[in-house]
This record gives structure tokens, C-alpha cells and sequence, in this order.
């Protein structure tokens, strides 16, 4: 059962996010999880799925490098010595590596204070340019 289940979240992973799309994908059972690879209208993709009865679960990657989560509901037999499904489900993309979001910039260091001369205080500015201490304490 666990194979099919793979099979309908890897279709539903393969679907993309919104989109209608088919895919078939073979898993292999390791514990309570498949690992599977599939191949669907979005590509190729490869993830990890689990199921209780006809619901599951999965995450995968699609060859674009997207992680998607997908949700699943379907039913699968016996077919030979393997299973065969059919089911739908929904996906989201959980990261996409092309959509990555730029670093906030960096705010200006602090106003540097230099002794210009004994008993005076030179001001400058972020960039290093000297400021009159009337500008930098407000009275000018």
C-alpha cells in the first residue's frame, strides 16, 4: 500500500503547485516511509512519502532544485509483484532556490569621532567625510 501511496504523492508533487498534471513514480518501502522517483508533467522528481490507508504524504525535489510538500488521497492493488495506484492530491513549494530573497541592506556604520585637535572633537560621517560639530550636534 505504501507504494502507491508514494505513487499518488509523488504524482501529486510532480502535478506542481496549482497546476493539473499526471505523473507516475515507483517508490521502494523503508520502514514507514518510500522512497520513490518520479517522472510527471513537471519533470523528473525524487522524494520521500508516507500513509495511513488511502491518505499520504510527501516531500520532494523536482529537477528545477523546488522542495515541494503534497498531500494525497487514493487507493492502490496489487498488480504482479507490485503495487499500482491512482489517487489526487495538491502540492506547495516549499523552497524554491530561483525565488531566493536578496540579503536586506546593510545600514551605515556610526558617525566615527577623531580628536582634530586637543580639547576638540572632529565629527565624520558614514562615509568618512569630516562634519562641522555645529551640523553633527544640531545647531547649525
Amino acid at each position: 500500500m505504501r507504494v502507491g501511496i508514494l505513487a499518488i504523492s509523488l504524482g501529486a508533487v510532480l502535478a506542481g503547485c496549482g497546476s493539473v498534471g499526471a505523473g507516475v513514480g515507483v517508490g521502494i518501502p523503508v520502514g514507514p516511509f518510500s522512497v520513490g522517483v518520479g517522472l510527471g508533467s513537471g519533470g523528473l522528481s525524487a522524494g520521500v512519502g508516507t500513509g495511513v490507508g488511502p491518505l499520504g504524504v510527501g516531500v520532494g525535489v523536482n529537477q528545477r532544485g523546488q522542495v515541494l510538500g503534497s498531500a494525497g488521497v487514493g487507493a492502490s492493488t496489487g498488480v504482479g509483484g507490485a503495487n499500482v495506484g491512482v489517487g489526487v492530491g495538491t502540492s506547495t513549494v516549499l523552497h524554491d532556490p530561483r525565488n531566493v530573497r536578496a540579503e536586506p541592506a546593510q545600514s551605515a556604520p556610526p558617525a566615527v569621532i577623531t580628536p582634530a585637535e586637543p580639547g576638540q572633537i572632529q565629527w565624520h560621517d558614514a562615509s568618512g567625510q569630516p562634519v562641522p560639530a555645529c551640523k553633527a550636534e544640531g545647531r547649525c
